[in-house]
């Protein structure tokens, strides 16, 4: 459940907003760092640059003597944390509050980082400038920036751990909005399930909150209201025509046949009779195709789906065109295997496998070979029907299952183009996969039904 969970869009969202939100947090907050970091040693820096200056002149006033005296008073009485160290050619203290001359980090523009010892034996940070004075004295002038950097080791140690909790909050607050969006296009996916498995009836729950959702699911169940009218339409339509013309020409038939019957065996008219025997027959044929057809598609017969042994049907539709094709000269076989139980109509596929073996002794010349597979394989169940005729080329293996459809080679042959529409819908319904392929040489028609069950399916097998 968890895998489906982060596989939903709702989710994806979610995921994408908090890694944007963390990553936009953490520039607003290393910035806001980084300005503060800036104005502060800014600041530190005009100080510093104040007291040079101020010491400096001070120098060329009073001379050497001048400068160690104004050093000396004001560091034990200066600003809290201001360094001075004023040093000889060889760098030797003359006077300021440093015990030596420190190491110092050249950070460019005259400034200078150092670290040292103060009394509390403690390492610290300075910031400050050297300023080389006439006669090779060296004045250092500099401000403590301890805090500063004391402050900067916590905020890089806490960044980590803020970003995170940001992220673990994110994801809680991201996971109950995503759970809400996945709950709700939940029913509505459980609703559009159990409509396709055939209960019109089912609606989208309306919740009161008045919504997005909630005007979806108004808009979804008029559309289903409609939808359902329109298929109890054709239902009706579908029970008129089946019973306002299906009797009438098997009337006709039998009246012709009648009339053949009377008539002399060799005439010119029985002749023209049987020829309108045989239309009749192929109009009767087409009639009641197109009939299953149109319920394969409508799914009105998914409620006649029930669990059953496909093997057993194999079985039973190649002994009833057995006789048809040893009469052409073909051999007609099934591949050994085991049972193989199925979710659907029987009746269906059984016709769906009619119609795949009609074809196949329809066009393989005498003297071919026709093979009927059961087996299983990571997809699901798979029916196989290949047979050793002139196949069908690839290009013309997509529209070949469209309804009327009949290939240059099959013209002259008896026929509707209604057979592979017919297993196609009848595929459709079941949820399986119809594909053609070379069987080099011929065709091979192979049908894979899902590999698991329907939940109410496992309790009745």
């Amino acid at each position: 459940m968890r895998a489906k969970f982060a596989r939903t869009l709702a989710f994806r969202i979610i995921l994408i907003y908090l890694i944007a939100f963390a990553l936009s947090a953490a520039a607003i907050v290393a910035f806001t760092y980084w300005s503060t970091a800036k104005a502060l040693n800014a600041q530190t820096d005009r100080k510093v640059a104040d007291e040079t200056t101020s010491l400096t002149e001070l120098y060329d006033q009073l001379g050497l003597a001048g400068l160690n005296d104004a050093i000396m008073e004001r560091y034990p009485f200066g600003p809290q944390g201001q360094l001075y160290f004023l040093a000889d050619e060889q760098l030797q203290r003359i006077a300021g509050n440093l015990a030596s001359w420190p190491a110092l980090t050249q950070l460019g523009g005259g400034i200078v980082e150092f670290d040292y010892e103060p009394r509390t034996g403690e390492l610290h940070r300075a910031r400050g400038r050297v300023v080389e004075l006439t006669g090779g004295f060296e004045l250092l002038v500099a401000r403590d920036v301890f805090e500063r950097y004391e402050t900067e080791k916590q905020f890089t140690a806490s960044l980590p751990w803020s970003v995170l909790l940001t992220v673990l909050l994110g994801v809680a607050g991201g996971t109950l909005i995503s759970r809400q969006l996945v709950a709700r296009l939940g029913a509505i996916n459980r609703t559009s399930r159990e409509i396709m498995s055939g209960d019109l009836s089912r609606r989208v729950p309306v919740g009161r909150s008045g919504d997005e959702f909630d005007a979806l699911a108004q808009n979804l169940n008029r559309m289903l209201d409609r939808t359902e009218r329109l298929m109890r339409g054709m239902r009706e339509v579908t029970d008129s025509v089946a019973h306002d013309l299906r009797t009438p020409l098997n009337r006709l038939r039998n009246r012709l046949e009648s009339v053949c019957r009377q008539l002399i065996p060799e005439s010119n008219e029985a002749a023209a009779i049987e020829a309108a025997i045989a239309e009749t027959d192929r109009l009767i044929a087409t009639f009641n195709a197109l009939l299953l057809i149109a319920e394969a598609e409508a799914g009105v017969a998914r409620e006649a789906m029930a669990p059953f042994d496909l093997r057993s049907v194999v079985e039973g539709v190649a002994e009833l065109y057995s006789p048809l094709a040893e009469e052409k000269g073909v051999s007609l076989d099934i591949a050994p295997a085991g049972a193989a139980v199925i979710f659907g109509n029987r009746s269906l596929i059984s016709q769906a496998l009619a119609n795949l073996l009609d074809n196949a002794i329809k066009y393989t010349p005498a003297g071919g070979h026709i093979r009927i597979l059961v087996q299983e394989t990571p997809e699901g169940t798979a029916l196989a029907v290949a047979d050793t005729g002139p196949g069908i080329a690839s290009e013309d293996r997509v529209r070949v299952v469209e309804r009327f459809v009949r290939l240059e080679a099959s013209r002259n042959s008896p026929g509707t183009g209604l057979g592979l529409s017919l297993v196609a819908a009848v595929a459709r319904l079941h949820d399986a996969k119809l594909s053609l392929e070379d069987n080099k040489p011929g065709l091979k028609a192979i049908l894979v039904f899902p590999a698991e069950l329907p939940k109410r399916s496992r309790t009745k097998a």
